[in-house]
């Protein structure tokens, strides 16, 4: 049942028993094929809030979006074992949401490590993605983005109220997004904290900082062009950060040489990654879907 702010809530159980959940938005028996919508490494799925009920509502072409919490964020059960976070069970747990909703062909939108799982999917079960938005990811993964998530990831402090957490967002994130208006940054902390009795508190399991801290970035990391070129056939936008420092201006580039169904853009003022409700953002991702679903 659809609640006061335009979703409902979806609990399924993973091929391990963890409960799992996802946020669905809009109607499944109208419009074009349904968004799924695949949040970063620490992120869940308020990310995706503000676009959602955009494109659940679009008057041209609504569609039903399934918004995932991965294991061991947002409402979804922590994992026990913290070496279960990672791409390859979280795209399983992906693909057993999707099996449980009757889901067997969609559009996808995934933000950094969302964008990861895309690829993944596509050597996982190709016949799933009929569309791709990439939101500031790509095949290469530029190491020095990689040390930034993980310095602010070790050693934030844990702010006392929600006007302190907007402050320290601020201080970490501020000089790479200049576009962001007070209200942006309001809602970027509203998706990644949890209210606890007034206090913000990092919605997901601190056990996830392993996997980040177990990086040895010393070393070159894999890229994924293989699984990029797999997707060919999928109409792809990727959106980059014009300060990010996870996805280089030439990985863009390279993407845009070796698909053939490929458009780009670049969002001024924003870094890695860039806000999917801000600026022209969503007239130009609902377009993309409405394009790529006809």
């Amino acid at each position: 049942m659809v609640n006061g702010n335009g979703f409902s809530d979806f609990f399924y159980a993973s091929q391990d028993g963890l409960k799992l959940h996802a946020r669905i938005y809009g109607d499944s028996t109208r419009g074009g094929l349904p968004v799924v919508c695949l949040p970063g490494l620490t992120r869940n799925a308020r990310d995706f809030h503000e676009l959602a009920l955009r494109l659940a509502n679009d008057p041209e072409n609504p569609c039903r979006i399934i918004c995932f919490d991965y294991r061991g964020r947002g409402l979804s059960a922590y994992d026990p074992n913290w070496q279960n976070y990672n791409v390859g069970v979280e795209t399983a747990d992906v693909i057993a949401g999707l099996d449980a909703l009757g889901i067997d062909e969609a559009a996808f939108i995934g933000t950094s490590r969302g964008g990861l799982t895309i690829h993944v999917l596509g050597a996982m079960r190709p016949a799933l993605i009929k569309a791709a938005v990439l939101n500031d990811i790509g095949p290469v993964i530029e190491a020095a983005g990689l040390a930034h998530i993980r310095s602010y990831l070790e050693n934030a402090p844990r702010p006392a109220d929600f006007a302190g957490a907007i402050e320290l967002q601020k201080s970490i994130h501020g000089a790479a997004f200049p576009a962001l208006a007070e209200a942006d940054w309001q809602r970027f902390v509203r998706a990644i904290y949890r209210d606890e009795d007034g206090r913000p508190v990092a919605d997901y399991d601190p056990a996830l900082i392993n996997t980040v801290t177990a990086m040895d970035l010393t070393q070159p990391l894999p890229d994924l062009w293989p699984q990029f070129e797999a997707l060919a056939s999928v109409p792809m936008l990727a959106i980059r950060g014009e300060n990010s420092r996870l996805l280089s201006s030439a990985t863009l580039d390279e993407m845009g040489r070796r698909h053939p169904q490929f458009e780009a853009m670049t969002v001024g003022d924003q870094g890695h990654a860039p806000l999917l409700e801000s600026g022209d953002l969503p007239d130009r991702i609902a377009g993309f879907l409405s394009k790529s679903s006809a």
